[in-house]
């Protein structure tokens, strides 16, 4: 029994920065939404399958996902998706009608049974990049920039030359070949 806790706690890890619950996710993308109403109508109607509703104060833009309900991950996978795609074409913060026409390619790709992996493929991403947290991007650059300044004070001693080989002398019997 307390190996299977162990080794269940091993395969969590992966998925340890993954949103645990439906307030991470409305936190985590309240800012690309355009606010926390917005978020929670976009993490809502992915989750449940049903109508999200996008204001931006001036106008209201309603869609329906294609997808039927979804998991907490892939919910962050379909924002993370929508986000960054619309980041690499310029649109930091994207109007609701903007993020609509995003989310409907992305989820009506996923209703077609692409995958995430092929989805964030063909819009130039990595799904384990996208997921990755700023906070662990920092941390790796950091790691790596210390590694590389400790490689660099590491004085390597010289090595010493290594003997020539003898040559053979020929064998009793035999001549030179």
């Amino acid at each position: 029994m307390k190996r299977t806790m162990v080794l269940l706690a091993l395969l969590a890890l992966p998925f340890a920065a993954w949103p645990e619950n439906r307030d991470q996710l409305v936190k985590e993308y309240s800012d690309f939404a355009g606010s926390d109403a917005n978020a929670k109508s976009l993490v809502d109607g992915l989750r449940n399958g049903k109508e999200v509703t996008l204001t931006d104060g001036k106008t209201t833009t309603k869609f329906t996902p294609a997808t039927s309900k979804m998991g907490n991950g892939n919910v962050k996978i379909a924002l993370a998706l929508a986000e960054a795609d619309l980041k690499k074409h310029g649109v930091a913060n994207p109007t609701p009608a903007q993020i609509k026409t995003e989310m409907t390619k992305i989820l009506q790709e996923r209703a077609d049974h692409k995958g995430w992996g092929q989805i964030a493929k063909e819009r130039g991403f990595k799904v384990g990049d996208l997921m990755r947290s700023d906070k662990a991007d920092n941390q790796a650059r950091a790691d790596r920039a210390e590694r590389h300044a400790r490689a660099d004070k590491v004085e390597h001693p010289e090595r010493p030359e290594k003997p020539e080989h003898p040559e053979r002398p020929d064998r009793a019997g035999r001549g030179p070949r």
